[in-house]
């Protein structure tokens, strides 16, 4: 028979290892307590105010922030280019990352560098690859303009054309995230298992049929996590927009205006800090509601 004692002389190593997880886990959710969810309750709470840096007093005004970002027409605007940075951006790029992971994965001689030449642009610095776009797209020596030239085709305006600066700012954006989409599909890719290829070329499965009926299906998880994180990416574009035109950030004409780069203009060029507190709270709502629907709608689950 145990005595009392020697049950009450200490935990059991399945609850020192609970223990000890739990505590692990606890600093990081701190971190984010403090980095994260501070910050936005703090948002909140200032953009029920007219707080500006320029004043002494900052009088309560309840949602009248949020009313009158409603009849904003500039904030209108900037929302509309976000969604369309989006519907641009999150496609083309999963597209683009699909397409060239499947044409490396069959690819054995130097995958190494070729993987390594399409990553380079996600490890380059933004403001840089902003700057180096700046120059290549530029209407007066941009060497794109150059090439259309030569090629007899009329040179263009880019960057400074209202029509063509949210594409090409767009594909800037592309073409700097490609390499992590390739590295993130090269990497769904190597955990299908062979196996299952096999089994169908021997039922007489061609090459679209395996990859709508296996590749596609379970490449899902890699397909969600693509799009969230795409999505989340694009609607919070702020560097790439800023970089690309100093004289005049989010134009011409607002073309290529985003809801961030706005926020950033009422509160440090306007400081309107209160206003600017509004726009950051419904961005974060927008965000969090169209990562929960396509959480809930994108995910599939698919067993062989």
């Amino acid at each position: 028979m145990i005595s009392a004692p020697a049950r009450r002389r200490g935990l059991s190593i399945r609850q020192r290892q609970t223990l000890t997880a739990y505590t692990f886990l606890a600093l990081p959710l701190l971190f984010f307590l403090i980095v994260r969810l501070l910050p936005t309750l703090s948002a909140f709470r200032l953009s029920l105010f007219k707080y500006s840096i320029l004043k002494t007093t900052s009088p309560f005004i309840g949602l009248d922030n949020y009313s009158r970002l409603l009849h904003d027409d500039v904030f209108g605007k900037a929302l509309l280019n976000t969604a369309l940075y989006t519907l641009i951006g999150v496609p083309a790029q999963i597209v683009l990352g699909l397409g060239v992971a499947l044409l490396l994965s069959r690819v054995r001689l130097f995958q190494g560098l070729l993987r390594a030449l399409y990553f380079l642009p996600y490890v380059t610095p933004v403001v840089a690859a902003a700057w180096v776009w700046q120059w290549l797209f530029s209407p007066q020596f941009g060497p794109v303009n150059t090439l259309l030239v030569w090629l007899h085709l009329p040179p263009q305006n880019f960057l400074t054309s209202p029509a063509q600066a949210l594409p090409t700012t767009a594909a800037l954006v592309v073409w700097q995230n490609l390499g992590f989409q390739i590295v993130l599909f090269l990497a769904g890719l190597a955990a299908i298992p062979r196996s299952l290829y096999e089994a169908a070329d021997l039922d007489g499965a061609g090459g679209w049929r395996l990859f709508t009926g296996i590749t596609l299906p379970l490449l899902n998880p890699t397909i969600v996590f693509s799009v969230v994180t795409g999505t989340i990416a694009y609607l919070q574009l702020f560097t790439q927009i800023v970089n690309l035109n100093f004289t005049d950030q989010g134009g011409p004409l607002g073309s290529t205006l985003s809801v961030a780069v706005y926020i950033y203009q009422m509160a440090f060029g306007r400081y309107e800090m209160g206003y600017a507190a509004a726009l950051t709270v419904v961005l974060f709502v927008l965000i969090l509601l169209i990562t929960l629907f396509q959480l809930r709608f994108l995910t599939r689950r698919f067993d062989y």
